[in-house]
């Protein structure tokens, strides 16, 4: 059974997810702005959201499989009964891997949880727009007055779990999963592209088990958005989403966080505008 959104509509989503996943500007708050000035005019959901995160996250697993294979060698390497030294289980990399599952926990339980609203009223378009424009504003004082300091390898306990729970706030389209998890770590006083680096790290246990998880329930559902043209929309996404990559880590290493916090502010108040005049709908 075919969905309301057609192939060519799924292909600009999935470049749309793709270019947005990365920067803190909300990939789910620009799926869900774009779907009413689709010809079909249909909102393409959370769980074809989530489904397309898949392909981004994949290619953070490549981006940085690197750092991902160094940190779970370190971790397992160091798993009571491993035999492993007192030098090798204080390893940075075993409490960042650690940092990781545990800093993965707020968004699991919190989006379980509240998964209806997630799907429904959290949608609303009001929301959405003044999402983008005040964490927008919070990105633009954490880069302005953070210290830009602290590497990954300073991490400490209470950290993560700040990183965790900031990165569940994205659970609201508009605010941005990495938009969320920099802005802690910013504020924390970490360096932008190691609060950049570990927001892609952190988000893979989530978007995973999130993406799969709706892959699952929606399997042979009827949905806004048939499978055929999900798979190409997650295949874009998966391509686009590895070039943001390379590019938004240089930017920020050079220029900071303010051409997104501009964005988002525009953005921002030109959804708000468009529900005030009616030419679109807050649901």
């Amino acid at each position: 059974m075919s969905g309301v959104i057609g192939w060519w509509e799924a292909a600009l989503l999935g470049l749309i997810q793709g270019l947005t996943e990365f920067l803190p500007v909300s990939s789910s708050a620009h799926l869900r702005i774009i779907g009413p000035f689709l010809p079909s005019g249909a909102d393409p959901g959370a769980a074809f959201t989530a489904i397309t995160q898949i392909g981004t996250e994949l290619a953070v697993l490549i981006y940085f499989r690197r750092d991902i294979l160094r940190i779970a060698l370190a971790w397992f390497g160091a798993l009571p009964g491993s035999g492993a030294s007192a030098a090798a289980k204080s390893n940075p990399d075993v409490r960042l891997g650690w940092l990781v599952i545990i800093g993965s926990l707020p968004i699991a339980i919190l989006g379980l949880a509240f998964q209806h609203a997630i799907e429904t009223y959290l949608r609303n378009l009001y929301l959405t727009a003044i999402m983008l424009i005040v964490f927008g504003l919070i990105l633009g004082a954490a880069d302005r007055y953070g210290r830009h300091e602290l590497p990954l390898s300073r991490m400490r306990w209470r950290d993560g779990i700040i990183f965790g729970f900031a990165q569940a706030m994205a659970l609201i389209p508009g605010v941005s999963r990495s938009g969320g998890t920099i802005t802690a770590g910013l504020m924390m006083g970490y360096a932008r592209e190691a609060a950049a680096r570990y927001s892609f790290l952190l988000a893979i246990p989530a978007v995973l088990a999130s993406g799969f998880y709706q892959l699952y329930k929606s399997w042979g559902v009827a949905g806004p958005v048939a499978p055929g043209p999900t798979l190409l929309a997650t295949i874009i996404a998966f391509f686009v989403g590895y070039g943001v990559i390379v590019v938004f880590l240089r930017i920020v290493s050079s220029r900071g966080y303010w051409p997104f916090v501009a964005y988002r502010i525009v953005l921002g108040v030109f959804v708000l505008a468009l529900l005030q005049m009616g030419v679109i709908a807050a649901h």
